[in-house]
C-alpha cells in the first residue's frame, strides 16, 4: 500500500497573547512579543529586535491554509527556541513552560488531526523539567519535549542533567534537540551567522557531547532527534571516529561514534539532495524525519522536498521520511493515521 501521509516534525509556534514576563518581573532579558500589525510582531528581548515572525507563527488557521497549500497533513508543534529562558530563575522559568505548554495543547485540541503538540521544560532545575514534562506528557496529552542544546553553556551529557533523561529513557519520552544560544556566539553578529553557522555548529556540538558520553549505553531506550539534520554531524562523524581511535583515554562508549550516531534521529532540514544523501550514508533512512522549520524564512517549502528530490531513495523509504518515521519516534499508533489518511482521501473524490 502506498502511504502519503505527510508529517512536518519541525515546526514553531507561539501565542498570540504572549505572556509578558518582562513587565511582570521588571527584566528585560525575557522576550516579549511586539505586535506591529494583524499579519506580523517582532520578538523583543532587552529593548531589542530578536526577530520578525508573521502571523503564521501564532493563527492555526493561516498555518492551515499553509498545510493544505503544500500537501502536509500533520504538523508537530513546538516553541521557539529563544523562549527556552533557561537563564531564568528556576520558579519562573517554570511559569514560562507552563504557558507554553497549555498554549500548545489547546492548539492541539482545536484540531487534534492536524495538529501534534511537543512541550518544553525548565532544565536549569532537573526537578522541575521532570515534573513539567510528566505533566506535558501525561496530563497535558503532548507527546513529546523540545529541550535545547546547552543549558546555560552546559552541554547534555553534564552530570546535572542526567536524571531528566533517565526519566525521558524510562518514560519513553522522546527529545527533539534544537540549537540556541550557540557556541561563539560573539563572533556571530555580522551575516546573520548565528543562523547559518553558529546553529548547526552548535547541534554538531550536542549531538557530539550525547554520543561520546556513553549515554546511549546506558539509557538504550533513549530516543532524541536533532534538527537541521544534526547540523555539522554528518561530516564530523569520520573525525570523532579517528579521534576515539586514537585517543584512549576519551572512549566512554563500547563502540565508535559513528556506531552510536545511528541510534539517534534528525530532521531531513539540509536543502540538497548531497547533504541528504550523506545523512542516509551515514545514520540510515529510519533516522530520518521530514521537518521544515515553519513558519521561518529559513524553513524548506513544502516540508521534504528535498526528499522527493534525491533520486537514490526508493518510493517505500521516502514514505518513512515523509510521515511513518515521525509517528514511530513519537510512539504514535501508525496504523491510525494511516486510516486517517484513508478517509480523507476517499472524502476528497
Amino acid at each position: 500500500m502506498v502511504h502519503n501521509l505527510k508529517v512536518d516534525f519541525h515546526t514553531h509556534i507561539i501565542s498570540e497573547d504572549f505572556l509578558n514576563l518582562a513587565e511582570k518581573y521588571s527584566d528585560d532579558r525575557w522576550p516579549v512579543l511586539d505586535h506591529t500589525c494583524d499579519c506580523g510582531a517582532k520578538i523583543m528581548i532587552k529593548g531589542k529586535n530578536f526577530r520578525d515572525i508573521t502571523n503564521q507563527a501564532w493563527d492555526y488557521e493561516e498555518r492551515l491554509k499553509d498545510m493544505d497549500k503544500e500537501g502536509i497533513d500533520i504538523q508537530v508543534l513546538s516553541p521557539i527556541p529563544v523562549t527556552f529562558s533557561y537563564w531564568a530563575d528556576p520558579e519562573k522559568g517554570l511559569e514560562m513552560a507552563e504557558f507554553q505548554n497549555d498554549f500548545i495543547a489547546s492548539t492541539v485540541k482545536e484540531n487534534p488531526k492536524r495538529f501534534i503538540g511537543l512541550g518544553t521544560v525548565p532544565l536549569q532545575d532537573v526537578d522541575l523539567a521532570i515534573k513539567e514534562m510528566e505533566r506535558a506528557i501525561h496530563e497535558l496529552g503532548l507527546k513529546g519535549i523540545q529541550i535545547g542544546s546547552n543549558i546555560n553553556g552546559k552541554n547534555l551529557d553534564d552530570e546535572d542533567l542526567d536524571r531528566f533523561f533517565q526519566v525521558a529513557n524510562d518514560q519513553d519520552i522522546p527529545l527533539f534537540v534544537h540549537p540556541w544560544a550557540t557556541l561563539g556566539g560573539e563572533r556571530m553578529p555580522r551575516h546573520n551567522f548565528m543562523y547559518m553557522i553558529g546553529m548547526p555548529s552548535e547541534t554538531a556540538l550536542a549531538a557530539g557531547s550525547i554520543i561520546m558520553s556513553g549515554m546511549l549505553d546506558k539509557y538504550p531506550n533513549l530516543k532524541i532527534c536533532f534538527a537541521h539534520g544534526g547540523g555539522a554531524l554528518p561530516y564530523l562523524l569520520p573525525r570523532m571516529d579517528k579521534g576515539w581511535t586514537v585517543w584512549p583515554h576519551i572512549r566512554k562508549t563500547e563502540k565508535p561514534p559513528s556506531h552510536y550516531a545511528k541510534q539517534l534521529y534528525y530532521d531531513s532540514l539540509v536543502y540538497e539532495e548531497i547533504n541528504l544523501q550523506l545523512m542516509v550514508d551515514r545514520f540510515g533512512v529510519d533516522q530520518i524525519i521530514a521537518g521544515s522549520d515553519y513558519p521561518f524564512l529559513l524553513r524548506e517549502v513544502p516540508s521534504g522536498k528535498v526528499v522527493d528530490q534525491l533520486m537514490t531513495l526508493r518510493n517505500e523509504e521516502k514514505e518513512k521520511i515523509h510521515g511513518l518515521n515521525a509517528l514511530k519516534f513519537l510512539n504514535l499508533n501508525i496504523e491510525e493515521y494511516l486510516e486517517r489518511e484513508l478517509e480523507a482521501e476517499q472524502t476528497t473524490k
